[in-house]
């Protein structure tokens, strides 16, 4: 077991203090910090601190494969760390975006190698060949787009901006509901002349005014998001297709859950996610950065799916939350120790033989495994090679651990 340093990526959308603070760094950073990366992803791997120094976690992995990862992983991923721990601190809103199948991500990458574009371009959308399922827990106050929402809320939102350009569009959803509806829609916004857009899209934007104006409630939380991606991306589709989205609002430890296909745009907070090894992205929107629309409208699901739906359910076991997550590639859980669990020794049973990244969000968390003990403070993170559990946790004082693992999905 062995403290382990994550990557920073800096875009536009981040934070100059969430990360920064999180990590027991100066405030304000010289660039928006949006993400710190945790894993061994080649784009931005991790170094794990060793007896010799610091290494790169992929050095690690290929040195000792069986060791680092466990023979039962390496039979059902190869030699790969087959998950990604990131946090990410959202100021601004995130593009609108989705993420392909296991097997739109193979074609994809496979088409684009042989049309010769480099893996470092912008203009590509596939940089590897994985899916790239994933879980976001709030470590503050979310807010996030995603997933089409059921049909007749979305009809009640057009209806109650009171805009009467959204009247064709109206009737077009109410006469194809469900899946056939959306598509058409989402496929006649995304596609439209800026012409049209550029009276479209202020015209939804007077009718959200009105709407805030009047002190209605309902509907008010889209309303506001229309104005801000309104004010931000001026004339983009993306505005309009806000308004087919669920609005979501997460609560510290609440949790969404975004399958492949899933059209989402995280607007607010700061969270940290964890997901299959893949930095696939087909962006749609709201974002300066490469926009595909056919490779998107290729791996969008546009089933109508309930909020509800996106939250993932959560095992209570002692201390300890288990989010469900289905996938193979990873599982997630988080140790609240506090109260009767202070002082004593806490058992921490990992649901598959594997490796483990751990990240204290709260307080000091002491760490015993097979090989030593290490003390981990809010902001530090750790690598724990298969071979070094299981594990046990003590903290004197209230904590929070954050813990990646393998998962158990597609399992017999």
């Amino acid at each position: 077991m062995n403290r382990m340093r994550g990557a920073i990526r800096t875009y536009a959308w981040g934070s100059r203090t969430a990360i920064a603070d999180f990590t027991g760094r100066p405030t304000p950073a010289p660039h928006p910090e949006a993400e710190l990366w945790l894993g061994a992803h080649p784009g931005d791997p991790a170094t794990v601190t060793t007896a010799d120094g610091e290494e790169s976690l992929p050095e690690l992995l290929r040195a000792d494969p069986d060791g680092q990862l466990g023979a039962a992983v390496c039979d059902r991923f190869g030699e790969l760390l087959p998950f990604l721990v990131k946090v990410l601190a959202a100021d601004e809103p995130l593009s609108l975006q989705a993420h392909p199948s296991s097997a739109q991500a193979v074609e994809g990458f496979e088409r684009e190698d042989r049309m010769g574009i480099p893996l470092s371009s912008s203009e590509r959308n596939y940089r590897d060949s994985s899916h790239k399922p994933e879980i976001l827990v709030a470590l503050g106050p979310f807010e996030a787009l995603a997933g089409f929402r059921p049909v007749e809320q979305t009809i009640a939102l057009m209806r109650a901006l009171a805009v009467a350009d959204l009247d064709p569009y109206i009737n077009l959803l109410a006469g194809q509901p469900e899946a056939d509806g959306l598509r058409a829609l989402f496929t006649t916004w995304i596609t439209a002349p800026q012409p049209g857009l550029d009276v479209l899209v202020p015209a939804v934007l007077e009718g959200a005014i009105s709407y805030v104006q009047s002190g209605r409630t309902e509907f008010a939380a889209e309303a506001r998001t229309l104005l801000e991606l309104g004010e931000r991306y001026p004339g983009d589709a993306g505005v309009l297709a806000a308004l087919l989205l669920n609005r979501m609002h997460l609560d510290p430890g609440q949790a969404i859950a975004l399958p492949a296909g899933n059209l989402h745009s995280y607007l607010r907070g700061v969270g940290i996610e964890v997901m299959a090894n893949s930095d696939n992205v087909l962006r749609g929107g709201l974002t300066p950065k490469h926009v595909d629309v056919p490779e998107l409208m290729r791996v969008l699901d546009f089933h109508p799916v309930a909020e509800a739906d996106l939250r993932p359910d959560v095992d209570h076991d002692g201390c300890m939350r288990i989010y469900r997550t289905p996938t193979p590639e990873f599982a997630v859980s988080v140790f609240d120790i506090e109260g009767e669990w202070l002082g004593h020794e806490i058992d921490a049973p990992c649901p598959y033989e594997g490796p483990q990244i751990l990240v204290c969000t709260r307080g000091t968390v002491e760490v015993r495994g097979k090989a030593g003990t290490l003390d981990l403070d809010r902001g530090d993170a750790a690598w724990v090679p298969a071979d070094d559990g299981p594990l046990r946790l003590r903290a004197a004082e209230p904590a929070q651990l954050f813990r990646a693992t393998v998962g158990l999905g597609g399992e017999d």
